[in-house]
């Protein structure tokens, strides 16, 4: 019995064996920025890996819809909020890591909250003290930033 010279040669040129599994064709989502509204409570970490503190509340750019900066509590007796950027933040499994040092947070300017708004002079001096662009936004107050 003849047999084809091709037979039982394994691929042939035209075909390319592949073990490997196949790459998805669309990225996975990232984690949406929504979701640091709700992570509450989830200890912030400076660029070094030092500990901040638990994220209290989230502000968002009015105009762009991305955060912008959070919130932790400071100090034993006499407790404030300070404001801390999230440009720029790495999510891990149980930390949020800021791009800033602790030193520049601890120098951060003191604010005081009339309510839930900051005013445009208090979030100026954030963007200022963060090293961050800062243009007020097109609406009457002239604020830039939301908490949610």
């Amino acid at each position: 019995m003849e047999t084809d010279e091709n037979d039982n040669l394994g691929p042939t040129d035209d075909t390319v064996a592949d073990d490997t599994p196949e790459a998805p064709s669309e990225p996975s989502p990232g984690v949406k920025h929504r979701d640091l509204a709700e992570w509450r409570g989830t200890d912030l970490i400076d660029r070094d890996g030092q500990s901040i503190g638990a994220l209290q509340d989230v502000y968002f750019d009015i105009e762009t819809d991305e955060p912008q900066f959070g919130t932790v509590k400071e100090g034993w007796i006499g407790r404030h909020l300070t404001f801390v950027p999230l440009v720029g933040v790495t999510i891990g499994p149980s930390t949020l890591q800021v791009d800033v040092t602790k030193e520049q947070i601890k120098g951060a300017p003191n604010i005081a909250l009339e309510g839930d708004e900051l005013s445009a002079e208090d979030e100026s001096a954030l963007y200022h003290h963060y090293h961050l662009n800062y243009t007020a936004a097109e609406t009457p107050s002239g604020r830039r930033l939301a908490r949610r």
